[in-house]
């Protein structure tokens, strides 16, 4: 038994836990795991966040902003903030991603839609780390330092930087041009949870940050696990500035938000396919790699349709990434 093991193991004896399993719960892109606890008269999941790693403050803050604001957050248990360990609500295996069909997805989105507008309306943002210049580019190198670099084995050269710094010049200023609101900051099919009383069960919401409206949106309606028709997600992007508008969280034309919507989804898309670059090569979990296509398909499409990302359709173009990440996802 390791030493993380028997840490956890004293301190649940210590809280009465006996005659229990545990199993894995979940797979976590982070140095974060996920297990449950199943004994005679309950089911709890216990969060493993080593402390040197990974910190149980932000989850322990950000839980209780969405419960106050009366959505579905796990409750914290129990907690050891010195060794890293929370308890926590089980919300079952139905994800989203494994539960929507053509039967389901109208009102599991509906759902997911109705709790984003109250996440942006009543919870409050104040305190929390702000979606900035600084992060907002930190994000973006690492498509050019993971996925083009080490992924890939690209490196641009001075004419293709400079295109890149354009780019990333446009996305970030859309991006705060934005109002600010709550951001999840991974809003999406794999951390929403069907539950049998109310949908949807929200998790791995610990990094979220004061940011751009659009931004948890796009995470949601282009889901880098789940793709939909392009007309479907124009629907309720627009649906959505309506609500949005009515609950004054912007006032800006359709035209104007969706412009917003498209970019940040750009910017969020070229960070995406750097984490999962990241997680293949620097944390051996190379499941990503088969999620890669579709996220570069988003930008493809997006940069053939917004005129100020036609550098970037100029870089896909030119650098053949549509053929190498399909050779690369077929192993």
């Amino acid at each position: 038994m390791s030493e993380r093991s028997t840490q956890l193991q004293r301190w649940l004896e210590q809280l009465g836990y006996r005659d229990y399993r545990l199993s894995p719960a979940s797979e976590d892109a982070s140095f974060r795991s996920y297990l449950r606890l199943e004994s005679a008269d309950q089911s709890v999941i216990v969060m493993d966040a080593p402390p040197d790693k990974e910190s149980c403050d932000s989850f322990i803050d950000v839980a209780a902003r969405l419960r106050t604001a009366e959505l579905m957050a796990p409750e914290v248990i129990a907690q050891n903030l010195e060794q890293g360990f929370l308890i926590l609500t089980d919300f079952g295996n139905d994800n989203y991603l494994s539960q929507l069909d053509d039967a389901s997805e109208g009102g599991l989105y509906a759902d997911a839609l109705s709790a984003l507008l109250r996440m942006q309306t009543q919870v409050e943002s104040d305190g929390l780390p702000a979606y900035d210049e600084a992060l907002l580019s930190r994000e973006m190198d690492l498509f050019h330092d993971w996925f083009l670099g080490r992924l890939l084995g690209i490196e641009l050269d001075q004419k293709q930087q400079s295109l890149w710094q354009d780019i990333k010049r446009s996305l970030i200023a859309s991006a705060l041009a934005q109002p600010r609101v709550f951001v999840h900051r991974d809003y999406h099919s794999r951390n929403l949870m069907k539950l049998d009383h109310r949908n949807p069960g929200i998790l791995d919401f610990q990094d979220a940050v004061k940011g751009p409206v659009t931004y948890d949106l796009v995470s949601l309606l282009r889901d880098c696990y789940i793709a939909w028709p392009a007309g479907m997600v124009d629907q309720l992007a627009l649906d959505y500035h309506r609500s949005a508008r009515a609950s004054h969280l912007q006032d800006v034309t359709a035209t104007q938000f969706i412009n917003w919507f498209n970019l940040m989804g750009m910017q969020r898309h070229l960070k995406v396919m750097g984490i999962f670059s990241r997680l293949n090569l620097r944390d051996g979990k190379p499941g990503y790699l088969k999620d890669i296509p579709r996220t570069l398909g988003y930008v493809r499409e997006v940069s053939a349709i917004e005129t100020s990302m036609a550098g970037l359709l100029s870089l896909i173009t030119e650098l053949d990434l549509e053929a190498r990440v399909k050779n690369l996802a077929q192993g």
